[in-house]
This record gives structure tokens, sequence and C-alpha cells, in this order.
């Protein structure tokens, strides 16, 4: 296990540049318009430090909430998934001085995986922190990213399609008069169909013969 923890530990290879791709970001990357409601993916940039997203959101796909001047706004789901967490334990950590630093040392009640910790009373010297359980929830997840670490989508690509060629082809039936549905319907069973021109063969096993076969079979 690696000694490190930190926020970009573990991303020698997940944030580098591509073969061949490495050098001056285009300039359509900083010129193209993003809209509240577009679906972008997120694919970090290792060449922008800045604005950079945590490891977590590399390669998610969200929705545009948010424009600014820089970045974009995403917003996506996040899943938080609890292992063994005891319900009611209690997690006291006396910390030397305000909030922020170090934690001088720390009285666990019992030892337990903490998938969540939920702060219900902290002061200057002593912060209690509970453990529960939040179970499979999925959550809202906002996040700016600078733009270089985001794409347009191509997840509604077929949708878009769909869309504009039911259009026409409602524009088609109602030049005719006609009423037709667009919905997508499952395939059904193959038609079935008669087989003409056979011939059936009977095949009969031959009986097996001790003394033929020693002489070589027939």
């Amino acid at each position: 296990m690696p000694a490190g923890h930190g926020l970009r530990s573990r991303t020698r290879d997940l944030f580098s540049r591509p073969f061949r791709k490495k050098g001056t970001i285009h300039l359509s990357t900083y010129l193209r318009t993003y809209h509240t409601g577009d679906y972008v993916d997120i694919k970090v940039n290792g060449a922008v430090h800045k604005g950079m997203p945590h490891k977590f959101y590399h390669g998610r796909t969200g929705q545009v909430w948010n424009v600014t001047k820089r970045s974009i706004g995403v917003e996506m789901n996040k899943q938080i998934i609890s292992v063994g967490v005891g319900h009611g334990l209690t997690l006291i950590c006396r910390f030397t001085g305000y909030g922020g630093q170090r934690v001088s040392h720390a009285i666990v009640c019992e030892t337990y995986w903490i998938a969540a910790l939920a702060i219900y009373a902290s002061t200057a010297s002593m912060c209690c922190v509970s453990l529960n359980n939040v179970g499979n929830r999925i959550i809202k997840k906002r996040i700016h990213v600078r733009v270089e670490h985001v794409q347009p989508s191509r997840c509604t690509e077929d949708f878009k399609l769909r869309k504009k060629k039911n259009d026409e082809l409602k524009a088609e039936a109602k030049s005719r008069g006609e009423v037709i549905s667009t919905k997508r319907q499952p395939e059904g069973p193959k038609p079935g169909f008669m087989v003409e021109g056979a011939t059936l063969e009977t095949v009969t096993p031959i009986p097996y013969d001790v003394v033929n076969d020693l002489k070589g079979g027939y």
C-alpha cells in the first residue's frame, strides 16, 4: 500500500496527457460555449493545475448548472456506501487549539470502519463526531471545474437524432392526414415458416459385434 493518501495520490497515469497530445491547449477549448442544462464529461487535463477536480470526478458525466468567467458548474450524482458503521457511536477529538489545527489525541468508543461522519457539536477545544449509517444513498454534488477539464458529452446524441427523425416522420404523416406512433417497440419473435422440398432419412444404429470389431470393423 502506498504511503501517501493525498488529493492527487495514485494519479500518475490517470492525469497524464495522452501520447502526442502534449503542448499548447487548443483555442477551441476556451472558445466553446456552454449553456445551462448541457451535459459535459469531466476529463482532467494534467497540464492545468488550477480548477482541477478531485480524482473521483475524473470520467464522470454531469449537467451544467452554472457558467462563470473561467469555470463550469457541474452537477452529478455520488453514491455513498457505508461499511459496518454502528449507530450511536461517538468519536471525541481533543484539539490543541481552534479548528484547523492538528489533533492531539482522540478517544474512540469502539473500532469501526467509518463511512460517514456528522459533526453535531464543536467547541474551541473539543469536537464530537457521531457515526451514522447512511446506507447506499445517492446524493447530488455540485462542483465548479475550470473549462480545461470539461468537454461536451455525447450521451444525448442518439436521443437528439431520434427526436429529429421522429419530427420528420410526424410532419410527413400529418401531410398525408395520418396519425402515427413514434414509440420504440421491442423486437418480437421471428415469424414461423414451412420447410419445403426436404427429404427425410431415417438413421438407425448398427448393433455392436465384438468379433467383427476385433477383425478390423465393418
